[in-house]
């Protein structure tokens, strides 16, 4: 177990872990008074490249047009220090979090005084791969050129909302963020982030109204939380096994008034 432990501990427990519910469940707060609204993470996710990686095989690596589901729990699960074969403690991640995304078309610069515009380009790296594996899963004797897309100036918005039950709580995740045990990246390794990934932390009755500002009310926000009459069917849920397999989920679309 790393340092960042991901469950509640109970004075005297020997490090065995106590299944209890997150604070924002209890009713309490941090200091003690009565919650009425669920709290949510926010993460801003903004670098050069991001990279969130779709169905897929050797020759093609695309990537998805916003985060995907694996790839923010591979995210949080590098910030928390577990490791790829740890499938208890990535499956006890999955069953704690949920997600929402918004599509975020410009961001505050600061230092330049104004928001700064970003279309989020698709563009194709290509790489020579040796030894690529065949539809039959045999070894492909000769070299195959690979097409790996990335996201060039996009930015993303994520509110991080707690499961009932979670035993991974969103302290433990915060804390994470702040002080992360791997190096923390936009989805693949050549896509570091540019700026610290936990913005703040925020009350809301659900992910899509945490992600509702006066300057992105209108914005896209993709859920698989809140439904709306507009849904999308993904696989991007990992298996958590020793094969790299993947579920199916639905993604709910919400846009001002036209998705709610």
């Amino acid at each position: 177990m790393c340092e960042h432990s991901l469950y509640k501990q109970e004075a005297g427990s020997k490090g065995k872990p106590l299944l209890s519910l997150p604070i924002w469940k209890t009713g309490l707060s941090k200091t003690g008074r009565l919650n009425t609204m669920p709290r949510f993470l926010i993460l801003r996710l903004d670098g050069p490249m991001q990279a969130w990686g779709t169905h897929t095989f050797e020759d093609l690596r695309p990537s998805n047009l916003y985060p995907t589901r694996s790839g923010l729990l591979g995210l949080l699960a590098a910030c928390l220090g577990i490791e790829r074969s740890d499938h208890a403690e990535q499956a006890a991640l999955a069953a704690s979090v949920e997600f929402s995304v918004r599509v975020d078309i410009a961001v505050d610069r600061p230092e330049h005084n104004r928001r700064i515009k970003k279309p989020g380009v698709k563009l194709p790296d290509f790489h020579t791969v040796m030894d690529a594996r065949k539809v039959d899963g045999k070894v492909n004797k000769f070299p195959v050129v690979s097409r790996r897309e990335y996201l060039f100036d996009a930015a993303f918005t994520v509110a991080v909302g707690a499961r009932p039950n979670a035993t991974v709580t969103l302290e433990v995740v915060a804390d994470a963020l702040r002080r992360p045990l791997y190096t923390p990246t936009l989805g693949r390794r050549a896509c570091p982030p540019a700026r610290p990934l936990l913005d703040s932390e925020i009350e809301a009755a659900d992910g899509v109204l945490a992600l509702r500002t006066s300057s992105a009310k209108d914005a896209l926000i993709y859920s698989d939380s809140v439904e709306s009459g507009q849904a999308l069917r993904l696989r991007d849920v990992p298996l958590h096994s020793n094969k790299r397999q993947f579920g199916t989920r639905l993604v709910y679309l919400h846009r001002g008034v036209l998705c709610s």
